[in-house]
């Protein structure tokens, strides 16, 4: 029901701001006047929720003892596993998805009043823009000197690299301490997570507000963009998904027909609900199917479904660069990298909500000189793209769970055979 209603607050959007733009007289200006400051009220609430929902949802996954059961070989196999196949999907983001977005065409005037309705809004907000650092000084800043500031400016991939130190160093110190922290952090986390599904029960207000406003000053062309982005997006997850199924026959050993019938009923399953955890038991079954060890239905896949969202870089990425697009806003090499390892790092603490992974946009947008009222855009238009999105993390799962079966599980049964056959030579 609420995807139903954000869809309708688009539509009812984008058909309100085109008449309102083709209205004459003053009358557009005071409807707009009027809607702005709410948009700009729903998006801010989104914004201030971003920073400590990532550092406590990072900081308990890492310092809590629960995390001690990830430790083991089939954990680290795990985690090695996630973290490449994240590894992968940045970097065919950072090749494929500049030129698809860079074919979206959009008239100057139609982006030169949608960047100046925004920063009448925002004043300041590019400043940045003149001030994108090299390399040597993007490098630098990944330590950062000052950890509240990076948190105020909303640098994340800095902040998320603090937060996993301090996460570790809580791991070495006295019990009572780290859980008196893991606490207090998961009290944050959980305060934050009900905050933000506050925020977004409420999003045809601000999709509303917002989308009227940038559609009175660019027309159709808004339209057409959004339905740019939307087949571009879908299509970009499908093309990921589709190349993983060669990693599960080249790393994992699964026969490529017999990985293609042991997933596609999660698959399935994730389109039709649009979510990973729905789609488990089907993961489960796929991977009995396959004869995977239990191990991997009764560990990675639970673990992989939780944590563990391939398609992240590809959304975030492609969702910047669309806004950037729409907006006129130019971005370097250096900012298409730190794009790609804030998803890395952000596809396992996106909070468990509607549109997570556009909500930590927020912050990544402000930084760059993009303005954050496109959030409600991509919001909007994501009910589409999830489903393939969905379908794309999904596929990662039973990916991950084959690789972890014949690198991790199997490295671990090698050991336990070898101890077994000392022990019997022993007792000889």
């Amino acid at each position: 029901m609420r995807v139903h209603r954000v869809v309708i607050g688009l539509i009812a959007g984008l058909v309100v701001g085109i008449l309102l733009g083709a209205w004459p007289g003053g009358f557009a200006s005071g409807v707009t006047a009027v809607l702005s400051p709410i948009g700009q009220l729903w998006v801010g609430a989104i914004r201030m929720t971003v920073i400590p929902l990532v550092v406590s949802l990072m900081f308990v996954s890492v310092a809590s003892r629960e995390s001690n059961r990830m430790l083991g070989r089939v954990g680290v196999a795990s985690l090695v596993s996630f973290f490449a196949l994240l590894v992968f999907s940045a970097i065919v983001a950072v090749i494929i998805v500049p030129p698809v977005i860079g074919g979206m065409r959009l008239s100057v005037d139609a982006v030169a009043a949608l960047r100046a309705s925004a920063m009448a809004g925002a004043a300041g907000t590019t400043a940045q823009l003149g001030q994108l650092p090299g390399f040597s000084s993007w490098l630098t800043s990944l330590v950062p000197s000052n950890v509240m500031k990076a948190a105020t400016d909303g640098a994340l991939l800095p902040l998320i690299l603090f937060t996993l130190l301090f996460a570790l160093a809580a791991r070495h110190i006295e019990p009572a301490l780290r859980d008196a922290l893991t606490t207090f952090f998961g009290a944050i986390a959980g305060a934050m997570t009900r905050i933000i599904e506050w925020i977004v029960a409420v999003p045809p207000i601000g999709v509303f507000a917002l989308v009227v406003v940038a559609a009175s000053k660019a027309g159709i062309a808004l339209a057409g963009a959004m339905a740019y982005y939307v087949v571009a997006i879908s299509l970009l997850s499908v093309v990921f998904a589709l190349l993983m199924y060669p990693l599960a026959t080249a790393v994992g050993r699964v026969p490529q027909l017999d990985f293609i019938r042991a997933v596609f009923p999660a698959q399935a399953v994730a389109f039709s609900s649009s979510s990973s955890l729905a789609s488990l038991p089907a993961l489960v079954e796929g991977a009995k199917k396959l004869g995977l060890p239990s191990q991997i239905s009764g560990f990675v896949l639970p673990l992989s479904v939780a944590t563990f969202k391939v398609a992240t870089p590809i959304t975030l990425l492609t969702g910047t660069l669309f806004l950037s697009r729409l907006y006129g806003v130019s971005l370097e090499t250096t900012t298409l990298l730190t794009l790609a390892l804030t998803a890395i790092a952000l596809s396992f603490t996106a909070p468990g909500v509607p549109q997570g992974a556009q909500l930590m946009l927020a912050p990544l947008l402000a930084s760059n000189g993009i303005p954050a009222e496109g959030i409600a855009l991509l919001i909007a238009a994501d009910t589409i793209p999830d489903l393939f999105g969905t379908v794309t993390n999904v596929t990662g799962d039973l990916v991950a769970g084959a690789i972890v079966a014949r690198h991790g599980v199997a490295a671990v049964a090698d050991v336990d055979a070898a101890s077994d056959s000392a022990l019997v030579e022993a007792n000889t």
